[in-house]
């Protein structure tokens, strides 16, 4: 999700960033003030008004209503710019450093929040692009793990909205082959919750929420995998794959993230399978995986 080294962000992308996030406020605003009047606001009009077959009474004409006798910003709601939008606006506008990922590859997962949103988005890391997640899932839930409980501190200092948590791997880099091989035994290909599983690529120390909750999109973009010491993303692939598969009814849309490194490609297409892939896009690839627990004896892997 982060990089250790930062770099200034690229003048064109921070353009069409903004730009992005300004056509997000053209069709969001209209909607909010043009949408039908919620039920409370519906009974606070009808108690004012009097009953359709009610005839006014006598000497008294008919009122009109015209757009000065509106209701005023004041009293009512009149399409805000939402706080998390206004904070990206504000965090992307000021900020020297861009997200990891490209504008392609972020339109990827954009164009699957426009359908969903506001939905529960899971996301493995904590970034420079968290808080453009949370924006674009406005009105939903986004929650982030990460691997680096000082680095959660500095966002948090920064950001304090984002909703994230710390948590732990006990696995590297250089057991992803022997990982690999120990996904393929019976006991990983059994779908249910990752507590109870006896698989090892199974992640049981997350928070209890990461459980309970149905994820409609899960971001895997960390721990860190680029060198031999490093978590790497065996497990967190495995797991999202296996939430994805656990749930209800219904799909899960899985995103990875730098799968042009060995791990994240292997396990990708061994673990959300290759016949559930969408598409790739650089440097990352989209799966919808959709519930086993809805349709018994499906395989783990469509075949």
């Amino acid at each position: 999700m982060r990089s250790k080294t930062q770099f200034p962000i690229n003048l064109n992308f921070k353009l069409i960033l903004i730009c992005f996030f300004f056509l997000f406020l053209i069709f969001l605003i209209p909607r909010s003030v043009f949408s039908p009047a919620t039920p409370s606001s519906s009974l606070h009009a009808s108690s004012q008004s009097p009953p359709e077959n009610q005839e006014p009474p006598e000497n008294q004409e008919p009122t009109t209503t015209t757009a000065a006798a509106l209701p005023s910003c004041r009293t009512q709601s009149c399409g805000k710019i939402p706080p998390s939008l206004a904070d990206a606006l504000v965090h992307y506008v000021t900020t020297n450093i861009t997200p990891q990922q490209t504008m392609k590859e972020i339109s990827v997962s954009m164009r699957v929040l426009e359908k969903k949103s506001p939905c529960n988005f899971l996301v493995f890391g904590l970034g420079h692009d968290s808080l453009m997640w949370t924006s674009l899932n406005h009105g939903g839930r986004t929650v982030f793990l990460e691997e680096d409980r000082s680095w959660i501190n500095q966002i948090h200092r920064q950001l304090p909205s984002l909703e994230s948590y710390h948590v732990t791997y006990d696995t590297k880099v250089t057991e992803a082959d022997e990982l690999l091989e120990t996904g393929a035994r019976d006991d990983c290909q059994v779908v249910g919750d990752p507590r109870t599983s006896k698989c090892r690529l199974a992640l049981k120390g997350l928070p209890e929420e990461v459980y309970e909750i149905e994820w409609d999109l899960i971001m895997v973009d960390a721990p860190t995998g680029y060198h031999d010491e490093a978590p790497g993303r065996m497990a967190a692939i495995y797991t999202a794959g296996l939430i994805a598969r656990n749930r209800e009814d219904g799909e899960t849309d899985v995103f990875v993230h730098d799968v042009d490194r060995v791990v994240e490609d292997k396990f990708s297409k061994t673990f959300l399978c290759e016949g559930y892939m969408i598409e790739q896009e650089g440097r990352i690839r989209h799966f919808t995986i959709p519930s086993h627990r809805a349709r018994s004896g499906r395989p783990f892997c469509p075949q």
